[in-house]
């Protein structure tokens, strides 16, 4: 009977999925079917078996999966991972239509930090299309990535290529359970983790009209076998599909909507797809995996734990010389805990309001003759860096970008005054902007750059396929994403140093390939206050929901919210902190391994708990909310080892030091005593040399 019941609900969460796949993009509805579905089978209300350091360690078995796998499945001239049809034949039932040769395995870090690459080249007998396939695998870390890269080399169009998937195989895991996380929509929920099992019918997740707002492009699987984490890298409208078969589960991953024939020399790409192999069924393993692949091999290397702090928002009317003298009476405390000074929108010359006039990437010479930088140089004096805020895909009417993309074909997507599209599909366009942007970047002195994007593009880019080219459903799309890409690099290129901050509406572009070149500062717009300045009344809760379930996938992310009180001060603490100065000591430690210890969602009721570090020292956050009855909490440590001796005590208490072996503090655990509501309590740890 319970087995009859849980088919019904699987057949019915895959129909919800395929409701989401039709529904309007960015609507409310399309919101409700996206948690309807994941909420009929799936929970949030879960925790984790304990992990040892020793079980963290990335073995010889788990790097010899994943060598086996990357070698019989991507390097391979058999049946590979990646598939595709051409002139309606697919690519693993013709394999004969191709000439395939697998190159030679590039040195460690040749082309991607702490990875090997190789070179897979598939040329089609028929036509003058040849497909490149870019894999890497990272040994150290069990984990392999790729991409697939098609071309036409001929003078004539191509065949048409359809269902073009990055991924379309399978993993034996065994049965399975998987964890996913939704993405940002301005919920209190944000990034919520949940735990669900997989069905035999196909579990379906996708983008939401361009952006991450209904779920996160990553995903953990947890096996009977083993287990694998698979991360997608496509800023666009990618889909992905999961289901248990009999040995394992079969994967999917693809841009969502794609047929077309390519013109002469013209070049389209698949998704990024990443494999993380882990033993074991303790999902914790695999996280962990691949947040140390993330921080080591991934994050562009400039980038760090830091904290920002506001010095303007996008209403803020001032100019240069009211800047530097706010910035001389920072005291040395504010100065030594900030890396960098945070001016949002506005700095441009403006109409009515910051929205009004972007695309005016020029300081407004009332108000900054000079640029920025003699602000730069202000915070530089200091020993911090300036942070400004830029949207470089959306101009309004008749500013500097609009004036020059309107002369050009195809440079701009027209919707209204305030809202058109850059339309960087097109090489000169995306070349003029990266140059215009690096340029401004150069003389405003900017160290961290703010990219946002504040609108749903699926919509455009298909209007775009239809009026640009030809009616080739995905070129529009595939060609953006691709050349956003190659702007960020430019900007990263030509600034050395330069970190970039993800934005999009607060964490609405969150996938593999952003992690490569950008962190996000703002990962939801939850956060916003409104205009009068108040926020939601649950924001704090919300708050350490989104760092619970969001820390699982990226070791750097960040938040704000204006509110006072140690309390607030305490929930706001992220690898990447804005507004919020001090705690410099512990956000260093944000970006090791990451325990979820106890999840109390948004209930005031509950205990929240987590905990960020390595096997030699880290942090606790045990969340006492203002409807908890309870005064004790036992907090249950992981990631030690077990027959070391470490020294814990409580942040606001750093004199009353207690020592406990690791076995100790993952068993018995630490007995805390909170008799205040709320209360953030902060433990620390550090093993015993």
């Amino acid at each position: 009977m319970l087995l009859n019941l849980k088919r019904i609900f699987c057949l019915f969460q895959a129909f919800l999925f395929i409701v989401s796949s039709f529904s309007v993009y960015d609507s409310k509805f399309k919101e409700w079917v996206d948690r309807a579905a994941i909420n009929l089978t799936g929970t949030s209300n879960f925790s984790f078996d304990t992990i040892t350091a020793q079980e963290l360690t990335v073995k010889e078995t788990e790097k010899a999966r994943c060598r086996e796998w990357y070698e019989n499945n991507v390097l391979t001239t058999e049946k590979p991972a990646y598939d595709f049809k051409v002139e309606g034949k697919r690519l693993s039932d013709n394999l004969n239509d191709w000439n395939i040769s697998v190159g030679g395995e590039s040195e460690v870090g040749k082309v991607y930090r702490g990875g090997k690459t190789t070179y897979v080249t598939l040329t089609h007998k028929k036509s003058e299309l040849v497909a490149t396939v870019e894999a890497t695998i990272y040994e150290e870390y069990a984990t392999c990535e790729w991409t697939v890269f098609i071309k036409n080399n001929g003078t004539e169009n191509s065949p048409v290529i359809k269902d073009f998937y990055a991924v379309n195989s399978s993993v034996d895991t065994g049965l399975s359970t998987l964890y996913v996380s939704q993405g940002s929509a301005s919920k209190s929920d944000d990034f919520e983790l949940y735990k669900t099992s997989i069905s035999a019918t196909p579990m379906r997740f996708n983008a939401n009209g361009g952006r991450t707002s209904s779920f996160l492009p990553y995903f953990n699987i947890s096996g009977a076998k083993c287990g694998v984490v698979m991360c997608v890298g496509w800023t666009g409208q990618w889909l992905s599909s999961i289901s248990q078969t009999l040995n394992g589960v079969h994967l999917k991953a693809k841009q969502e909507y794609f047929k077309a024939y390519l013109t002469e020399g013209e070049q389209v790409r698949s998704p990024l797809v990443s494999l993380t192999f882990y033993d074991g069924s303790n999902a914790l393993k695999g996280f962990n995996t691949l947040r140390n692949w993330e921080s080591n091999c991934v994050y562009i290397e400039s980038a760090f734990p830091l904290t920002t702090t506001v010095i303007a928002g996008e209403f803020d009317r001032r100019g240069t010389q009211e800047y530097i003298d706010q910035i001389n009476s920072f005291d040395d405390y504010t100065c030594e805990n900030s890396d960098f000074l945070w001016r949002d929108a506005g700095w441009y010359k403006i109409n009515n309001n910051w929205y009004d006039s972007v695309g005016n990437w020029v300081a407004d010479p009332e108000r900054f003759p000079d640029g920025f930088k003699p602000i730069a140089d202000a915070a530089n004096e200091k020993g911090m860096g300036l942070l400004l805020w830029y949207e470089p895909e959306r101009c309004c009417k008749d500013t500097i970008v609009y004036n020059e993309c309107i002369k050009h074909d195809g440079w701009l997507i027209q919707c209204s005054d305030e809202v058109n599209l850059v339309n960087i599909a097109m090489d000169g366009a995306c070349e003029y902007l990266g140059n215009l942007v690096s340029q401004s970047i150069k003389e405003n002195g900017v160290e961290l750059y703010r990219q946002d994007f504040n609108f749903t593009p699926l919509e455009l880019w298909q209007d775009a396929d239809k009026t640009i080219f030809d009616g080739r459903t995905g070129i529009e799309e595939n060609h953006y994403v691709t050349n956003l890409y190659r702007y960020l690099d430019t900007l990263i290129e030509v600034n050395p140093g330069l970190i970039i901050d993800n934005c999009a509406s607060g964490g609405r572009r969150l996938d593999l390939e952003m992690s490569r070149r950008s962190i996000p500062l703002w990962r939801t717009d939850y956060n916003c206050s409104d205009e009068n300045g108040q926020v939601k009344d649950d924001c704090v809760e919300a708050t350490q929901v989104a760092t619970y379930g969001i820390s699982c996938w990226l070791p750097l992310n960040g938040t704000g919210l204006v509110g006072s009180g140690e309390y607030t001060d305490r929930s706001l603490i992220t690898a990447c902190s804005q507004q919020r100065t001090g705690y410099k000591e512990i956000r260093r430690l944000m970006d090791k391994n990451y325990y979820p210890i106890e999840y109390g969602g948004l209930d005031t009721s509950k205990y929240l708990a987590m905990q960020f570090g390595d096997e030699n020292e880290g942090v606790a956050f045990v969340y006492k909310r203002e409807d908890v009855k309870k005064n004790t909490y036992t907090l249950v440590l992981n990631g030690l080892s077990p027959n070391e001796k470490y020294e814990y005590y409580d942040y606001d208490y750093p004199d009353n030091v207690s020592a406990s072996t690791g076995s100790e503090l993952m068993s018995n655990g630490i007995t805390l005593t909170i008799n205040e509501t709320p209360k953030a309590v902060i433990v620390m740890y550090k093993k015993v040399k």
